[in-house]
């Protein structure tokens, strides 16, 4: 197929730029895409996304640094390598962000990023099961989910204990206000997963102006002075090139920077230093990196859980049978059932937030024990078990991506230097201060037999902290590698998604993020590569 457009990468904002552009009959357009297909059970199945985490048939399965801030951890990243990208290995969760997050992307100088500029995209591209109002759309590709069905006994009781604990139900975090707590609505549809691939690559495939080649690896992209005429690919058969006047990379918050790294877009000494040619000098690509910080608290309950009928092999059995015959039970549906956004007070002095700035996630479901050889996210603990988790919103801590190798299958570098800053570190002491006021009360209380990590004798801020930085790690948001903004000293793509300095270079992924929005982050990357669809 002679393509006038070639993305590369098959995620989240790549499908949904194939789909806005293969409603022009004047396009042609190629995606290309390292994975394979997102066709097997464990992607089509919304729970099955535990398997899938380390799974490298769909996963780049990157690890990040050994990280000061997590005790010298060294975190795993998965990212997908599959059609759909991570949309297709995620938990679905539906979340745009706050509208001042977005408020903030236009006070940075990024014109037509502003709430009133996305909101609109937002609508246009779902197809919310809650119907259409002031802040849904309906009839748009994308089917999300209510998230009302199936819903677990107990993530009621979490929901009646925040409500306890002073933060209110919420109907729809995406609606009018995103602070309290509720159900999340998910990207499921029929009973599954609604992937990037799903809603929108196999549709505008089907138009016959979208074709995408799987199982081949972009290793650069080939220029001419400093434009962008081709891109390199690895296949089976070899590497070749590929030629469009048009090159998007939607590689994602690793992938993208990397890939424009090893085509010489970075810091000129650093690409120099590993033999790689210089296109354009710019120290920003790979840089800001951003990202969520998780951390679960996990308690046995006295009432059951999905632990008794999610580990054993008879119950894995019934309800994968349900599943596949009905689309509905607990594998019909993300772990993340319910949750919430709060706010924590400010540091002395500092002024009042003016938006939630902690994520809640609750899970009644537990995997402390795992079985021998299996990994813990695997298996459910053999004893009734809940979580309830937490995440910061807007961290301050930056990192980086970066090339250990001019090799392309090499993997990148990531220091995600979590925690870096003390803001960070009060931020999260205060949220899991937060999450225990809320266990305490009645409605969770009254069914909690006792609080096993970290353990009631964690009482201390030292403690506290010690805690954090040991058992925390990315919630899989990393966003603003290659981030948006007018002034090439501070970004690398402008507000119109084209690479500074450069010619026929576009990217649209969560890396042109300029800072990270609060709350998951599928939603904001498919609203990027929809409205990239007005921009390339």
């Amino acid at each position: 197929m002679d393509a006038d457009t070639i993305i590369v990468g098959a995620g989240s904002a790549g499908c949904a730029l194939a789909w806005r552009l293969s409603a022009d009959p004047r396009h042609r357009v190629l995606v290309v895409e390292a994975g394979g297909s997102d066709r097997r059970l464990f992607v089509q199945m919304p729970l099955g996304y535990g398997k899938l985490f380390f799974d490298p048939g769909v996963n780049w399965n990157y690890r990040a640094e050994p990280d000061p801030g997590l005790d010298g951890a060294a975190d795993h990243w998965p990212r997908g390598k599959v059609l759909g990208g991570s949309s297709s290995i995620n938990a679905m969760v539906w979340i745009r962000g706050h509208p001042e997050d977005y408020e903030d992307w236009r006070r940075a100088g990024c014109a037509g990023w502003g709430w009133a500029d996305v909101l609109p995209a937002f609508k246009a591209l779902e197809d919310n099961e809650a119907g259409a109002d002031r802040w849904r759309g309906v009839g748009g590709p994308l089917h999300v989910g209510s998230g009302t069905r199936d819903v677990h006994p107990l993530i009621r009781r979490a929901l009646a204990a925040c409500e306890a604990a002073g933060l209110p139900f919420n109907p729809d975090f995406n609606g009018e206000r995103m602070e309290g707590a509720g159900l999340y609505q998910m990207t499921i549809r029929g009973g599954r997963r609604n992937s990037a691939a799903r809603a929108f690559l196999r549709p505008a495939m089907r138009r016959g102006r979208v074709a995408a080649m799987t199982g081949a690896q972009a290793t650069r992209v080939v220029f001419e002075g400093r434009r962008a005429v081709g891109v390199e690919v690895a296949t089976r058969e070899g590497r070749r090139v590929l030629r469009a006047p048009r090159i998007v990379l939607s590689a994602g918050a690793v992938g993208t920077p990397q890939l424009l790294l090893l085509s010489g877009v970075g810091e000129g000494a650093a690409l120099r230093a590993l033999g790689l040619p210089v296109v354009m000098d710019n120290p920003n690509v790979g840089r800001h990196l951003c990202d969520h910080q998780g951390l679960n608290y996990t308690w046995r309950m006295r009432v059951p859980t999905y632990n008794q009928a999610l580990r054993p092999w008879w119950g894995k059995g019934w309800h994968g049978a349900r599943w596949l015959l009905t689309g509905t039970g607990p594998l019909s549906k993300s772990i993340n059932h319910g949750g919430g956004f709060f706010r924590t007070d400010p540091p002395p002095g500092a002024p009042g937030r003016d938006r939630p700035n902690m994520q809640l996630y609750m899970q009644a479901f537990s995997t402390l024990v795992p079985r021998e050889g299996e990994r813990p996210v695997l298996t459910p603990d053999p004893f009734p078990g809940m979580s309830l988790g937490l995440s910061n919103c807007r961290p301050t801590s930056r990192g980086q991506v970066s090339l250990r190798s001019p090799d392309p299958f090499a993997p990148p570098r990531i220091k995600a230097n979590a925690y870096a800053t003390p803001e960070d570190v009060a931020e999260m002491l205060a949220g899991v201060r937060m999450l225990r006021r809320i266990a305490a009360q009645a409605p969770f209380a009254e069914v909690a037999a006792e609080e096993l990590r970290p353990g009631p004798g964690v009482v201390s801020d030292e403690a506290l902290v010690h805690d954090i930085r040991a058992r925390s790690g990315t919630v899989y948001h990393p966003s603003c590698t290659a981030r948006m903004g007018p002034d090439p000293s501070d970004s690398v793509v402008g507000p119109d998604l084209r690479v500074h300095g450069t010619e026929g270079l576009w990217v649209a992924d969560a890396s042109v993020f300029p800072s990270l929005p609060g709350g998951n982050t599928n939603a904001p990357s498919i609203m990027v590569g929809w409205r990239a669809g007005d921009l390339v």
